[in-house]
């Protein structure tokens, strides 16, 4: 498929020069179902980015659809702030039944405001609180926001260059695996936290994605998690789980730290959470923690009851039983095997993941983004991740078929042999 770039003179002349995924994917989109993504001049584009996985269910889900309009239809409340609704409480209703409940997870519900970025700022504030701390822990190469407290706890340091100001209270920690398996697991941070000449303040709490996706796809190890869970009860710090891109299914179990048997203190979701791409986040927390005074932390967009009727009918659908997990585990298979294929047919490369979240790495660099730029040429979305953009990250639907993953990776093989 041949792509000519539209005339985007509106975007260029209007939209300030910090867009970016338009520069990648010079396109005008039009029209979006499931997998699928349409521009103005009618060329179909697979995706395999969805939202950067705020459409775990595809673009506009038929169910989820359906429940949204016949909401809007009957003048259901928009605009709620923290006000008491039949949309929120459904959604809360539902949340209980197909997620806390059958997982045996405790925690209490708190909606911070409608992105990411909201959850982590309210989750690193009720930390300190509940601690009288002001440190907080993060890992290298993490991801957690682009607000000021979420940037203090954010490894890339172009997106902390961003700040303009000194980004304080955050300490680094080797990731999982960061030194290749030659140091033991944690030696550096224990040995600060108990020599009183270190330096180190003691942290209210430590926060921890168990995939990095900004940060290249860096996979933790289940065993590694529950070491760091230990080490957090032992030395009275919190431990803040960030399943905002890795939660909502997108590894198979609904939270991503289910693998490792863990039960963090503070838990953010996202993205996903709404099913429809609308925004909506969650703060969860243990109910020992809940020590917030009525208004202390709010936000007017803090209530989105569009985003709880598609939240309730997402839960509702894919949730009620181990289906979707089951499905999404069977088709991160497909993704491994043909990134295998791709990695022994091209040297130089490798792949890690899980679920449905991959990314293929190159050590030649800047062939990423090459083989992003020619996956679209060919009807692909992929984008890149990584501290220096080396990765192909591979974000596709939950509700993908087999026969478009499979066409998908077909495109991704074919865009890599095209840039060798």
């Amino acid at each position: 498929m041949t792509i000519t770039p539209p005339a985007l003179s509106v975007f260029e002349a209007l939209e300030s020069e910090v867009r970016s995924y338009c520069r990648g994917w010079p396109a005008v989109f039009d029209r979006a179902q499931g997998s699928h993504m349409f521009d103005e001049d009618g060329h179909t584009y697979l995706d395999f980015f969805a939202g950067a996985g705020s459409l775990n269910y595809g673009h506009n889900n038929p169910v989820l659809k359906r429940a949204l309009i016949d909401y809007i239809e009957r003048d259901g409340v928009t605009h709620g702030l923290d006000m008491s609704t039949t949309a929120k409480r459904a959604f809360l209703e539902s949340f209980q039944n197909n997620i806390l409940r059958p997982r045996d997870l405790p925690y209490k519900v708190m909606f911070p405001g409608p992105t990411g970025t909201n959850a982590v700022e309210a989750a690193l504030k009720l930390a300190r609180k509940v601690k009288g701390r002001e440190s907080i822990v993060s890992f290298t190469n993490a991801f957690h926001g682009m607000s000021l407290g979420s940037l203090a706890v954010t490894g890339n340091a172009f997106k902390r260059a961003g700040a303009g100001i000194p980004l304080v209270h955050g300490t680094p920690m080797p990731f999982d695996n960061y030194f290749d398996g030659t140091v033991p697991d944690f030696l550096w941070f224990e040995r600060l936290l108990e020599d009183q000449g270190s330096g180190l303040n003691q942290p209210a709490a430590v926060i921890v994605e168990t995939v990095q996706g900004e940060g290249g796809i860096n996979v933790a190890r289940p065993e590694w998690l529950r070491a760091l869970a230990e080490l957090c009860e032992r030395q009275d710090m919190l431990l803040i789980v960030d399943d905002i891109q890795m939660g909502c299914g997108r590894t198979g179990a609904f939270f991503s730290f289910e693998e490792s048997g863990i039960t963090p203190d503070i838990v953010t979701v996202s993205k996903s959470i709404s099913g429809y791409g609308m925004p909506m986040s969650l703060a969860l927390f243990k109910p020992e923690l809940d020590v917030w005074e009525p208004g202390e932390h709010n936000g007017t967009f803090r209530g989105n009851n569009p985003a709880f009727v598609t939240a309730a009918a997402t839960l509702d659908t894919y949730w009620a039983d181990s289906q979707m997990e089951k499905q999404t585990l069977a088709r991160g298979e497909q993704v491994e095997q043909a990134l295998r294929a791709i990695c022994e047919e091209q040297s130089g490369t490798h792949f890690r993941g899980r679920g449905l979240v991959w990314g293929l790495e190159f050590e030649d660099k800047p062939r990423a983004s090459a083989v992003c730029k020619r996956a679209f040429e060919l009807g692909l979305l992929v984008e890149t991740s990584g501290p220096e953009s080396e990765v192909v990250k591979l974000l596709p639907a939950l509700t993908i078929s087999p026969d478009d993953l499979d066409e998908g990776l077909r495109t991704l093989a074919r865009a890599v042999r095209e840039t060798a």
